[in-house]
């Protein structure tokens, strides 16, 4: 056997695999791969967390080659994730490794044609990577069967729980084998998740890689506290007084998604805007642009964040904070991929002071304030308490406008005056 990779070759992998590794270019495993890929080939149940960009995808892709054999016509292994670029981002990683192992990958989702996807499926198919809502419209054409899946992968399962799609994927399984391996992958795994997913599970193998929510350590965060309406204004200032050209920025909503793309071409900055309005052509498209350079500027909602993987992108900024904290570690995670480093700004509103608190008390850690130099901020601005704890009581902290961890600049207002919240309480931005 050819020594392509010494890290790899210790894990079990075959040599057809371990030359995929080699032409796919990996130096060494990462830690979700070292503890995954063993215990998958030795046909362990597995529930997997890593961060974004930790290599997921390869730690359950590669193993589950090696488990099925190929030349088969219906589906050996299925792969089940929430959005479709995700399913893309996998498909694509799966059919690098094939080309080693001559298995067919397919890939079926929502917002396209069926009939291609059909199509395919009837030629045969080893592997095949799915969303919910597409796979049981298939199986209930007949178009699609999996009393033959040896191996099943539920990717980002709490996002498709939080999506409302465990229903669909509850009737999956029900199509499926009992006799199967399990395995659950995600960036984050809550007690919800493990809840719902716990009967499928047969003396799992747990993994945790990195503390749960914890951002990676190489991305810089701060915390830029303005009004609501001069977030726009703040925004282009960031983006050009810092020269960003690969920026991934997110809102909280589809109109505003649209909104921000809008002002950004006003302003003659290239973006482009991704969410679930637009078509899988469209999407794909405006992904493609900013993976090319064509956009300097791509604006995401969160039901697409997880299927984003673009290489170099330098900065991630919210320009709205997420409703559900967990997403903020999705989001960033975009960035100081593959063990580079990455920044990410925050855009605080002074009504967004229960999501930052939420955060902070999520990844456990208090984020740091800053002021764009320059700039002229409005008066009613919130700025948090430099002092504030990343795990409050509710009613014990207080917000300051003009005040952080951070000397007052030009143009910022340094005007202090106490936040009250709820019910006449006190409430922390933390």
């Amino acid at each position: 056997m050819e020594r392509y990779n010494l890290g790899f070759n210790n894990l079990g992998l075959d040599e057809r695999l371990l030359k995929a590794v080699h032409n796919m270019g990996y130096d060494a495993p990462t830690p979700i791969q070292e503890q995954a890929i063993p215990a998958i080939i030795a046909g362990k149940d597995v529930v997997g967390c890593a961060q974004t960009g930790t290599g997921k995808t390869a730690a359950f892709t590669l193993p589950t080659l090696q488990r099925v054999r190929p030349g088969n016509r219906r589906p050996v292994a299925l792969i089940v994730t929430p959005t479709r670029e995700l399913a893309v981002q996998i498909e694509g990683v799966a059919k690098q490794a094939a080309r080693s192992t001559q298995h067919k990958v397919a890939v079926v989702y929502g917002g396209v044609g069926y009939g291609p996807q059909a199509s395919a499926l009837r030629k045969g198919v080893d592997i095949l990577v799915a969303t919910p809502g597409r796979l049981l419209d298939l199986c209930n054409q007949r178009d699609c069967k999996l009393d033959r899946v040896e191996v099943l992968v539920l990717d980002e399962a709490d996002r498709m729980l939080d999506m409302g799609f465990w229903p669909d994927v509850k009737r999956i399984i029900d199509l499926l084998p009992s006799a199967r391996q399990n395995l659950l992958f995600s960036a984050t795994m809550t007690p919800e998740v493990m809840r719902v997913a716990g009967d499928m599970l047969h003396d799992p193998v747990r993994i945790d890689v990195s503390p749960p929510n914890k951002p990676i350590d190489k991305i810089a965060q701060s915390v830029y506290p303005v009004n609501s309406q001069q977030k726009f204004d703040l925004l282009l200032s960031l983006i050009n007084e810092h020269d960003l050209n690969k920026v991934l920025v997110f809102t909280r909503t589809k109109h505003r998604a649209d909104r921000v793309a809008k002002v950004l071409g006003n302003a003659g900055i290239s973006g482009a805007a991704i969410h679930g309005n637009r078509s899988q052509s469209q999407r794909q498209q405006a992904l493609d642009g900013f993976k090319r350079g064509k956009h300097k500027v791509l604006v995401a909602t969160d039901i697409v964040a997880r299927g984003i993987d673009v290489e170099n992108i330098t900065h991630v900024i919210n320009f709205d904070l997420p409703n559900v904290p967990e997403d903020y570690v999705h989001r960033i995670g975009r960035t100081a991929r593959a063990g580079k480093s990455g920044t990410a700004f925050s855009l605080f509103a002074p009504e967004e002071h229960d999501q930052l608190r939420d955060i902070e008390k999520t990844i456990g850690a208090v984020l740091a304030c800053e002021d764009q130099a320059g700039f002229v901020y409005a008066g009613d601005r919130l700025v948090p308490d430099p002092n504030r704890e990343s795990n409050p009581k509710r009613g014990t902290a207080r917000v300051t406008p003009g005040s952080g961890n951070r000397k007052s600049r030009p143009g910022s207002n340094s005007r202090r005056n106490r936040f009250q919240g709820k019910g006449g309480g006190g409430s922390s931005a933390s």
